[in-house]
């Protein structure tokens, strides 16, 4: 290893629990989400990441599905810390997940961690066997 002295951190190590093996959606760590306060709640922003490094595997044939990754939310009292969004999108690298499916587990996910005003999660999915998936899924808080 090169960097032998090198301490993962705990969310790190979560986020690996679902390396080597397959799993299934189920099977990732929620806690690895951590949130920060948003201390301008009464001005509406708008939050964008993407990621061009968003894998899952098939159900069926266990190859990867890759996938730019786009999440686009306006918080409410809470902002996604970034460092634990990447963790938690690496947790899906080895679970068995349909990409419709995957698109609204994290929107699930995300919602629940940061109770927002909007969110909306985009995944397009590389092309295979000649044809390529774009999935969006949205929510919205009720007024």
């Amino acid at each position: 290893m090169i960097y032998e002295d090198r301490k993962p951190d705990p969310i790190e190590e979560k986020a690996q629990k679902t390396a080597g093996e397959v799993f299934l959606p189920q099977d990732i760590d929620l806690t690895i989400l951590q949130t920060l306060n948003y201390e301008y709640p009464k001005r509406k922003i708008t939050v964008e990441l993407t990621s061009d490094e968003f894998t899952c595997l098939c159900p069926y044939s266990g190859l990867p599905d890759f996938a730019h990754l786009i999440i686009k939310y306006t918080p409410n009292r809470k902002l996604i810390e970034l460092k634990s969004l990447k963790y938690y999108l690496y947790s899906f690298r080895n679970v068995k997940i349909y990409n419709e499916h995957v698109v609204n587990k994290i929107l699930e996910d995300l919602k629940r961690a940061l109770s927002p005003h909007d969110i909306i999660i985009v995944g397009e999915f590389m092309s295979r066997g000649g044809i390529k998936n774009k999935v969006c899924a949205q929510y919205r808080k009720n007024k």
